[in-house]
């Protein structure tokens, strides 16, 4: 009723005032160690002010930009660790998503030359296993996160004098059940939540009466500090709890992330 069927033929042309090309998206996958125990995974910004200067993120990321020629990024990686932890071992899985690249084409040759230049560029960091990716093996570095297996370091200080003897038993617990209420110092941004974590077992080294390194290994999710000291009380048990007295946390390390992605590569 309001428009003639079939539509009359246009009488003037159509002109294009902008043609824009645009490339898809390139994916870059690797595993990073970070070394630093003053450097955030992603940039830190606390109400529009930056706290810290560089970011694990930022450092392997110009470099991909550079080389790709590409408007932006998005950063991904298999969890996160503390601005004051540290990734060692074989590191952790990550993959960045490079949005309109100009340059395309990389040969195994050219990104084992931009590994070595990310690698020479700071001694905050350093990545391995630097390939190109789809979009869609990806989400292999997300799938059953939950279920894999994390290892960890942790140097730990009592405040009550220490034996050999009094921390010998905690080699012998293993698939110990954990409740762990959503920790205090990241309530501001996680829902508030109590969460089963698994420790699978436990190696405990001593070093003196009021020291002793733990290597753990966890269910993937598991708060290693609270796990510590308590939270006041929020992760249950704990390891003050367990010895029966106040323990803390100095240090502690990330020593694997048990994702079987990216495939390793002879670098």
């Amino acid at each position: 009723r309001h428009f003639p069927c079939p539509p009359s033929s246009p009488k003037n042309l159509c002109v294009a005032l902008e043609i824009q090309c645009n490339n898809g998206a390139v994916f870059v996958a690797g595993r990073y160690n970070k070394y630093s125990r003053n450097l955030p995974q992603t940039p830190w910004i606390i109400d529009g002010e930056r706290k810290l200067e560089s970011s694990v993120e930022e450092l392997i990321s110009e470099h991909l930009m550079a080389e790709f020629k590409a408007d932006s990024f998005n950063f991904s990686s298999s969890g996160r660790e503390d601005v004051d932890v540290r990734t060692l071992g074989n590191g952790r899985p990550f993959a960045i998503e490079l949005v309109n690249p100009r340059r395309i084409h990389f040969t195994a040759e050219d990104m084992k030359g931009l590994q070595q230049t990310i690698n020479n560029s700071s001694d905050k960091i350093q990545v391995r296993d630097l390939q190109l990716v789809t979009r869609s093996a990806i989400g292999r570095m997300k799938e059953g996160e939950e279920e894999k297996t994390k290892t960890y370091s942790a140097l730990i200080w009592t405040d009550e004098a220490i034996e050999r003897e009094d921390i010998a038993f905690l080699d012998d617990i293993k698939e110990l059940k954990l409740d762990q209420k959503t920790p205090l110092r990241v309530l501001h941004r996680r829902p508030l939540a109590v969460r089963c974590r698994i420790i699978h077992t436990m190696r405990s080294e001593y070093i003196d009466e009021h020291h002793f390194r733990l290597h753990l290994k966890t269910q993937a999710g598991t708060y290693i500090k609270e796990f510590v000291h308590g939270d006041f009380g929020r992760t249950k048990p704990n390891i003050g709890s367990l010895l029966n007295r106040t323990a803390d946390i100095l240090e502690l390390d990330v020593e694997s992330v048990d994702v079987d992605w990216p495939p390793a590569l002879d670098n």
